[in-house]
């Protein structure tokens, strides 16, 4: 739905509130589905770098096939959705999640991180087009009163994967067996095939259940008569067209795809690497640093909630500011410090980290009416800096021998960025 424009979004399917349900209820399921795809990785990156031997760069290019994949398919999701429509497009970006996450079979089968990748690849190709399609769709699924609530609601239960995707990679991939690389050596040929092997393996189980689960949301969701959505525009409203990048003459817009391009990769940074920062900083053993995890998305579920009821009480720039502050000061903590105040830090950072990019959405796209789906395109894109952090920090790592405290320094660096933004930079130009 656009802001600030005289055009109406409506539903053509004439039925009441009640008739909305079920279809919302799917809609919900899907922002759950990709929270799950999104916080798997968190487990999956430690993981793979220990069964398919990497060193911490190679590991952290798991982020950059799934968020180079929504740099990619950011316009074509736009275009995909203007010519299919909501539901084709759903259930394109559900069977596409699907084929990656059967791809983790052979892959595990026959130890292949290049196919890893490209089913990380695939699989971020179809949650481009979820997000793309499900957010506008639980926008206009009801009363337009109501359409922040609905959003906020389904976003809560993106936060709840973050809690739960964690929990079960711990308790069915991890398997909190680890040998050094001197132990490995000693082993014989065939029996350290034997254990690679075996770790690999044990992402089949979780990927299999997520890849039918998906085939049957799907398949709900061909069989389910959705509402459908139209554009209408009012009397005398003339749609004015702009190329791509003529919105970026907004300077607002302009530096809010900056900070979100710093955010998503300071986000992807900690979670990629909490489990290694928690082994090492902390000193606790691989499975508890997986639940730790959990407890890192739960604080960072329970941010969202707290971020939404304090900006009653102030504007989104100066929370932004707060929270950025925060980060910064918890950042520093998790480099400088030693022991379980790590984690503490970590968990803050979750907390502190969860009101960022909506805020930093709704901020740059704040007055732009009619151009603000050309915006929306380029702030989905930002999302890139996913791809670019951890690699940058994973390459960091491994210049330092393996010193994953100092790589925190990156998204410290970012934070900083998002704190410039909120003072400064968020301010649309004076007319």
């Amino acid at each position: 739905m656009e802001i600030g424009t005289k055009s109406s979004i409506k539903l053509t399917e004439a039925s009441s509130s009640k008739g909305y349900l079920l279809p919302f209820i799917l809609i919900v399921s899907l922002f759950f589905l990709w929270g799950m795809a999104h916080n798997l990785n968190g487990v999956l990156i430690p993981h793979l770098k220990k069964a398919c031997q990497l060193n911490n760069s190679q590991s952290a290019l798991v982020d950059t096939s799934v968020f180079f994949a929504y740099f990619i398919m950011a316009l074509p999701a736009g275009y995909i959705l203007r010519r299919w429509g909501y539901k084709l497009s759903i259930i394109l970006g559900l069977l596409t999640f699907s084929v990656g996450a059967f791809l983790f079979l052979p892959a595990a089968d026959h130890r292949m991180y290049e196919l890893f990748l490209l089913a990380l690849f695939i699989i971020g190709c179809g949650l481009a087009l979820l997000e793309t399609a499900a957010n506008p769709y639980a926008a206009v699924l009801g009363k337009p009163e109501a359409a922040t609530h609905r959003l906020n609601l389904a976003a809560s239960f993106n936060g709840l994967a973050a809690v739960v995707a964690p929990v079960i990679g711990t308790t069915f991939i991890l398997s909190g067996t680890s040998y050094s690389e001197t132990e490995l050596a000693a082993m014989t040929e065939s029996n350290r095939l034997a254990y690679l092997l075996h770790e690999a393996s044990s992402v089949k189980m979780p990927y299999l259940i997520l890849g039918l689960i998906l085939v049957v949301v799907a398949l709900i969701f061909l069989f389910i008569k959705l509402p459908e959505i139209q554009g209408e525009k009012a009397e005398g409203d003339k749609e004015k067209k702009t190329g791509l990048f003529a919105v970026l003459r907004h300077k607002h817009l302009s530096f809010s795809v900056i900070a979100q391009f710093f955010y998503v990769g300071a986000q992807v940074c900690v979670t990629s690497f909490f489990i290694r920062m928690a082994q090492q900083g902390a000193g606790v053993d691989e499975k508890t640093a997986g639940y730790f995890l959990g407890v890192y998305g739960l604080l960072f579920m329970g941010g969202r909630f707290v971020g939404t009821l304090l900006l009653r009480y102030t504007t989104a720039q100066r929370l932004l500011a707060i929270y950025a502050v925060c980060c910064a000061i918890l950042a520093t903590v998790a480099i400088s410090g030693t022991g379980m105040v790590i984690l503490y830090a970590l968990g803050g950072l979750g907390f502190f980290m969860s009101i960022m990019f909506p805020t930093i959405f709704s901020l740059g796209i704040a007055g732009l009416g009619n151009e603000t789906k050309q915006a929306s395109s380029w702030l989905i894109m930002s999302i890139v800096g996913g791809a670019v952090f951890p690699f940058v920090t994973g390459n960091i790592i491994d210049a330092l021998h393996d010193n994953t405290q100092i790589g925190y320094s990156v998204p410290l660096v970012c934070y900083l960025v998002i704190l410039w933004f909120a003072l400064k930079g968020y301010k649309p130009a004076k007319a």
